[in-house]
């Protein structure tokens, strides 16, 4: 059997942050003179009461885990993050129903970046500071997750990020415990760096620490409908274009950067990888949009790096409406919503170093058409790879390839378009937000959709983020099983 005690602790804890998080948009709406902050007060005192309780009857509990009991824990703190994070939604004035809470709060906890609102100028400040922190702090819960989870759930080749000599169910984490704080360090001083960047820029000080919790977690939440448009500022983008960047990088990498070894971080193969392939899109993408698109040619270079970025990273900004960039942009930037940033980074997808260990294993396996009883080894930022991992990496590629067409022939059955399937299902399996067509494009939201195919999306953005193989095994009978 499972022990419960653990699972309780941390459903306490995750339930006591939720209540203190909740202090933020209650601050906003008291500055900005709003009634709205009422709405925030009775959330925060239940949960304060609630996970309190559980946390101080839970407080001893020796926290050695099971396998198992990670899986659970790992799916049940997202699930409860996501459903406690919904309420604000429901109870101030934006007054959404319970499948566009539940959508607008699983955007923000995945980054997503995925919206059923519009008019969001007029929205209460509380609220959209929350959807922004949401992001924000779903940025920093996946890094952690994908360096200290998954790697010991070996999930879709994660395992190679294995730091040593750490160990997920041991009482005592030192290492881990010591790497945290130096990861959400960074993640902490990019946020205000890039919040005083913005300002200078040219934002109104709510703006900038909005956009600014957004773009390092590479969600992609605005507080205007337009999005980036609305500023219509080229210093504000390149700013957004370095951070979209450096969210896309891997946070362990950007740990180890120091005065003394500034280019690190270039060492690492998926950063390499990374930025060629960025590098390439952008001039693909150009020399195809850049009769499409209005100014100087600095303008253009600006807007395309721009947008190019938002969508490989997942961010999901957009400063142009792209779909009127011709055909062969449009289905570039599909391609790039699967690709994805770095492992260890905010960004979804379906990270490179996958791509990296598939095209290894085609050369390792025609290789081995020539010489079947050669012994060939392969290596990924220094480590061996094996079996194990490569089996781990195509198998995750066949579940998430597998997973976006069941999302994409769900959402047909509600009498969605072709275009609209394909790339809500893209947009939401990789964590990006908008999607191509009239109806969830860059000038469109999610907000028309019905709730049938907002609760398939709902399921498509948890699986993505995740990495579906973490949910996918809870399903299985011999789980439950002793």
């Amino acid at each position: 059997m499972f022990n419960l005690k653990p699972i309780a602790l941390v459903s306490g804890t995750v339930t006591c942050a939720v209540g203190f998080f909740l202090f933020l948009p209650l601050i906003a709406e008291i500055i900005y003179e709003s009634e709205s902050w009422q709405s925030y007060a009775v959330p925060i005192l239940l949960y304060l009461i609630v996970g309190g309780s559980l946390v101080i009857t839970n407080r001893n509990v020796d926290l050695k885990i099971s396998l198992k009991e990670a899986f659970i824990i790992t799916v049940l703190s997202w699930l409860l993050l996501t459903f406690l994070c919904a309420v604000p939604f429901l109870y101030t004035e934006v007054n959404l129903g319970i499948v566009d809470a539940l959508f607008e709060s699983m955007s923000g906890v995945t980054t997503t970046g995925a919206t059923t609102l519009s008019n969001l100028e007029s929205l209460p400040k509380g609220i959209l500071i929350w959807r922004a922190f949401l992001q924000w702090l779903g940025g920093i819960g996946i890094v952690v997750i994908a360096l200290f989870i998954l790697p010991f759930l070996r999930i879709g080749g994660m395992q190679l990020f294995h730091l040593e000599g750490d160990d997920p169910y041991d009482k005592s984490l030192p290492k881990i415990s010591s790497v945290i704080k130096k990861i959400f360090f960074i993640y902490a001083t990019l946020t205000l760096t890039l919040i005083f960047l913005y300002y200078i820029c040219g934002m109104m000080p709510f703006d900038a620490i909005s956009h600014s919790f957004t773009t390092i977690s590479t969600g992609g939440f605005s507080t205007y409908d337009s999005s980036f448009a609305y500023f219509n500022n080229d210093k504000i983008l390149l700013v957004a274009i370095i951070f979209m960047i450096l969210g896309s990088l891997p946070f362990l990498v950007l740990v180890q950067t120091s005065k003394k070894n500034l280019f690190a971080i270039f060492k690492d193969h998926q950063v390499r990888v990374f930025i060629l392939i960025l590098f390439i899109a952008i001039l693909l993408i150009f020399y195809f949009a850049n009769n499409y698109i209005d100014g100087n040619y600095l303008n253009k270079v600006i807007a395309v790096s721009f947008n190019t970025i938002s969508i490989i990273s997942g961010t999901g900004y957009v400063s142009d409406n792209f779909e009127k960039w011709g055909n062969y942009a449009s289905v570039l930037f599909l391609i790039l919503m699967f690709i994805g940033g770095c492992a260890g980074s905010t960004t979804g997808g379906l990270k490179i170093f996958r791509f990296q260990i598939l095209f290894k294993y085609i050369n390792l396996h025609l290789k081995k058409m020539l010489k079947p009883h050669s012994v060939i080894a392969s290596r990924f930022n220094g480590r061996k790879i094996n079996e194990t991992t490569y089996e781990s990496v195509m198998s995750f590629f066949f579940l998430y390839i597998l997973t976006f067409f069941t999302s994409a022939l769900l959402l047909s059955f509600s009498g969605l378009d072709f275009l609209t399937c394909i790339s809500a299902a893209a947009s939401t399996i990789s964590n990006v937000g908008p999607g191509l067509g009239p109806i969830i494009g860059p000038d469109g939201n999610y907000g028309i959709l019905d709730s049938y195919s907002k609760i398939v999306l709902i399921a498509t953005m948890f699986l993505g983020r995740l990495e579906l193989l973490t949910i996918l095994v809870l399903l299985l009978p011999s789980f439950w099983k002793d």
